[in-house]
């Protein structure tokens, strides 16, 4: 059976990923800037997964010199690192430098070690840009990487992304891109990372006001899964794939939620909040700066060509009845 490697298996689609393979049979290597979480990060893992198969190893982004050994002896490389900042970063520059350059060392340390395939998880945000467009897109719309309307998070994944084409054209390596939606569904553990952020801060009542945006959303196990049958079918060699099930405005999520966690629905925000006020409050909540140009606009992806592989997602009603669930029951919402 072949051997993958994670990048940034400790992260929420990495841990999602690494239970999918080992479930499927895969040997699963997996990267981490701190081994301090390696051994209960394994055990954490193969429980789930009901069989071993793990090993955690030791990689920093930015040390171009420990990813063609971290990439010996591995068929293919599925690379998920990158920086997720759960409010904007103090330097945006950093965080772009960090995930471009980590891109290549990856790539470059993968082809190296005389690996071919190559699989990257993007983002939705390399996709639609930072135009206040409500339209669908598709695999072949691309952020503008010089919009200086980018979120730093939204540029790092569309330079990270063109950096690695370029990179595997040149070099014939056998490439696939991924670009998820807002990517919800269950938390493994307490540190979820970023992902769940939203549905952790409305089942606290951390938000009073629903700003008027909303977004595609797709279950994690779903990006797992579309990320295997890539690695099991030669059809996705050189695609790039959108990752969505759905859009929802943000009052529906807190509906969703209300409903389905009625002991929490007093907790849920009610009432919008009006987009003169979301300008006001940017100042006060930087968040919402960042997503002022996604108010009132209805960005959807198109995913068909990802499902003429066989993939079939579920629906974001059950993404958002996971994550609410898990957070609740880790304690955490």
């Amino acid at each position: 059976m072949k051997t993958v490697l994670i990048t940034g298996i400790s992260g929420f689609i990495g841990s999602h990923l690494a239970v999918n393979l080992l479930r499927a049979g895969y040997r699963v290597r997996g990267t981490v800037r701190d081994m301090s979480r390696a051994d209960s990060l394994s055990a954490l893992l193969t429980g789930y997964a009901g069989r071993d198969g793990l090993e955690i190893v030791q990689a920093d982004l930015l040390d171009a010199g420990v990813w063609a050994g971290a990439a010996r002896d591995v068929d293919v490389v599925c690379h998920l690192a990158s920086p997720v900042p759960a409010a904007p970063p103090r330097d945006p520059g950093a965080l772009i430098e960090t995930a471009v350059t980590g891109t290549v060392n990856v790539l470059k340390g993968a082809h190296d070690a005389g690996v071919t395939r190559i699989i990257m998880t993007s983002s939705a945000t390399a996709v639609t840009g930072s135009q206040r467009e409500s339209r669908q897109y598709s695999s072949t719309d691309w952020s503008d990487p010089d919009d200086s309307n980018l979120t730093a998070y939204a540029m790092s994944k569309t330079r990270a992304e063109r950096e690695a084409w370029a990179f595997a054209r040149e070099r014939n390596i056998h490439f696939t891109s991924i670009c998820p939606g807002l990517v919800l569904g269950p938390a493994l553990e307490t540190d979820f990372g970023t992902s769940l952020e939203a549905i952790r801060k409305l089942l606290r009542r951390e938000v009073p006001l629903l700003p008027r945006f909303g977004y595609e959303i797709i279950d994690v196990r779903d990006v797992a899964d579309l990320i295997r049958i890539c690695i099991e079918n030669e059809a996705s060699v050189d695609q790039r794939y959108l990752a969505a099930n759905g859009f929802c405005w943000f009052r529906e999520i807190a509906a969703m939620l209300g409903e389905q966690f009625p002991s929490h629905a007093n907790r849920l925000p009610r009432h919008e909040m009006p987009n003169w006020l979301a300008h006001i409050a940017r100042w006060f909540v930087p968040e919402i700066g960042s997503l002022l140009h996604e108010l009132d606009c209805k960005k959807t992806l198109d995913a068909a060509s990802a499902r003429t592989l066989g993939w079939q997602p579920g629906e974001p009603e059950e993404a958002i009845r996971a994550a609410g669930e898990s957070l609740i029951r880790l304690n955490l919402a």
